[in-house]
This record gives C-alpha cells, structure tokens and sequence, in this order.
C-alpha cells in the first residue's frame, strides 16, 4: 500500500505549529478562567500555575484532522465525525472540569457517553478476528469501552509533573505511528503524526520548568485520541498481537495505573482517590529531580515503544525478549511503588 509521506508530514507540522502559536492563548483564557492549579499536598509544585493548556493541543490537533480529511477520506465519514465529536466532548469535559473541578463520577459518565459515541459511529475492537470462535463477537462493545475509557484515565493519571504527560503520549503517537504505517491505515497515521506534532509544540512550555499545565482538558483529550487511533490502525492488523502491542505502545500510563488500582484496593480506598503512590511520584521521593524522572519515563515510554514496534514483526524469539522485559518492568514498579516508600521513610 502506497503512503502519503507528504500527508503525514505536513499533518505533524501544522498541529506542531498550531499548538506552539495557540500555547499563550490557552494560558491567557486559563487565567481569565480562573483555571489555576495552587500547590497541593500531593502535588509538586510551589506556585499558581495556568492548568487548562490543553486547549492548545486540542486546538492543534482538531484544526489540522480536520485540514488533512479533506485530502484523505479513506475514514468513513461517519467514522470521523463520530471519533471529532467524542474527542471534542472529552475536551469540553476537560475544561469544565479544570474550571470547575467536577465530581469524578460525573467525568466518567460523560466519558462513557463519548466512548459509545466512538463505538456506535463504526470504531470497534472486532473480536471475531482473533483466532478464537466468532462467539466472542458479542463482547466488541464492552471490550472498545473499557479500552476508550481505562486509556483516556491512565494519562490522565500520569500528568503529575511538568512534560510528563506530553512527552509520553507523544513518544506513544509516535510509536503507533510506524505501526500503523506497517499496517497500512492511512487514517491512523495522519491522526497519530498529528497527535504527536501537537504534544511535541505544547511541550517548550510544559518541560521543566512549565509555564503552563494541560490539565484535564489535554491529559484526558490525549488518552482518548491515543486509544481510538490505536483501535483503527493496531487492532485492525495484528489481530490477537493487538493487545500486547497496543499495551506496550501505552505502557508506562496502562502499567501505571493498574499497579494504582490495585495499591488502593490493597489499602480499601475507592480507586478514583487521588494518592502520591504513582510512579513519578515515588521518583521525586527518591530525591530525583522534577527533569530527571520525567527523563527516566520518557526512556521506560521510549523502551516499550520500540518493543512494541519489534513484537509486530511476529518473530517468537522477539516475542520472548518482549515478555521478559514487561516481567521485569512489572517488577521495577512494583518496588517503586511498596518498597521505596518504606525505605524513605
């Protein structure tokens, strides 16, 4: 299948460009909002900070989809207005939330709805095509939902020091990127280079130190976007490899929260309770600077991109490597998150 270089290009350097003009508008509407995040028990910084960037990165990300679908059409219609009209709704919800601070039962319901608004549009992980009997077939809907949703708050999740976020999702649309090249979604990559132009121009003032934070608005915009583009470019050609890749591809904010989830209900509190327990958390209280973890993160992303990229090859010893790896990595977090706390104390 013939690519469009130029396409993908051209859709990384306008959202790039976009994102990088729009970033002091997002910060100027943040504080004409009254969209400040004020330092927390929890949290890592000293002073007011403008949290509603994100709308940079949506405003990047939307005007140049909607630019390139004109030049490529090869998504259905009815597809991409259903995928737009998700996003924008997550990003809506984002920015009341960074104004407002809404209740997180509130956020998932209206997460949900966008997910059906996904799924309902034709965007679908297609069980019948694993190698497993058709029957499966039924559980496409909840499956895509748990996806779209469990994606959209694990990056969320992970926005907890300055670049993080950003730096993650990007090196995560980068490495979807070239798997959906190799599996031939022309859609997939436009939306995942454009993706990643977005995040790499919100980042020069989000890195340490930030001068703006993306909030709800952009943490939970990315993760949306991240699990619906993995869905029409990676589910759709490595059938039953899918989830593994898909999984390695997010790692660090899937392996992230999980080990959250599982820590709070170790500890009998509602899974939706903010704690200091994360990753990068437990990096600052090891006495690692702000730039230092967010370095080390981007190198586990950077790690898991590329043997998300190298189990596609289907190669079993590959495979193996791969396996292996996670065990490990599984491992590494787990003693950051019980083991470090203890010897900090």
């Amino acid at each position: 299948m013939q690519h469009n270089w130029l396409l993908y290009i051209a859709g990384f350097a306008s959202a790039f460009a976009i994102t990088l003009v729009t970033t002091p508008f997002a910060k100027w509407v943040s504080i004409k909002c009254k969209a400040i995040d004020y330092p927390k028990d929890r949290g890592v910084h000293k002073k007011p900070m403008p949290r509603m960037g994100g709308v940079a990165i949506v405003l990047g990300f939307t005007i140049t989809v909607l630019m390139m679908f004109y030049f490529d059409r090869s998504m259905s219609t009815k597809q991409f207005v259903g995928f737009l009209t998700g996003a924008l709704l997550i990003a809506g919800l984002g920015v009341l939330d960074d104004i407002k601070n809404l209740p997180a039962k509130l956020k998932f319901c209206v997460q949900i709805v966008a997910a059906f608004i996904v799924i309902f549009s034709g965007t679908r992980i297609n069980v019948v095509l694993w190698p497993v009997t058709a029957a499966l077939q039924k559980f496409s809907v909840p499956i895509t939902l748990i996806w779209i949703v469990g994606v959209t708050n694990a990056v969320n999740l992970i926005d907890g020091l300055d670049g993080l976020a950003a730096g993650v999702s990007s090196i995560a649309a980068l490495s979807l990127m070239v798997l959906c090249i190799m599996t031939g979604s022309n859609t997939a990559v436009v939306l995942t280079a454009a993706l990643a132009g977005a995040c790499l121009g919100f980042l020069p003032r989000n890195f340490n130190p930030a001068e703006i934070f993306m909030g709800d608005t952009g943490s939970t915009f990315l993760g949306f976007v991240l699990a619906v583009t993995s869905i029409l470019g990676v589910f759709k050609g490595y059938a039953l490899l899918a989830v593994s890749v898909s999984v390695l591809c997010l790692g660090l904010p899937v392996f992230d929260t999980v080990f959250a989830m599982l820590r709070r209900m170790a500890k009998h509190q509602p899974i939706m309770q903010p704690d200091r327990g994360h990753l990068h958390h437990r990096l600052i209280d090891r006495g690692f600077s702000q730039k230092q973890a967010v370095l080390i993160l981007y190198a586990i992303s950077f790690c898991l991109g590329c043997l998300a990229i190298f189990i596609s090859f289907k190669d079993s010893r590959t495979i193996v490597v791969v396996l292996l790896t996670v065990i490990l990595l599984s491992f590494i977090i787990y003693y950051f998150n019980v083991h470090v706390k203890h010897k900090s104390k």
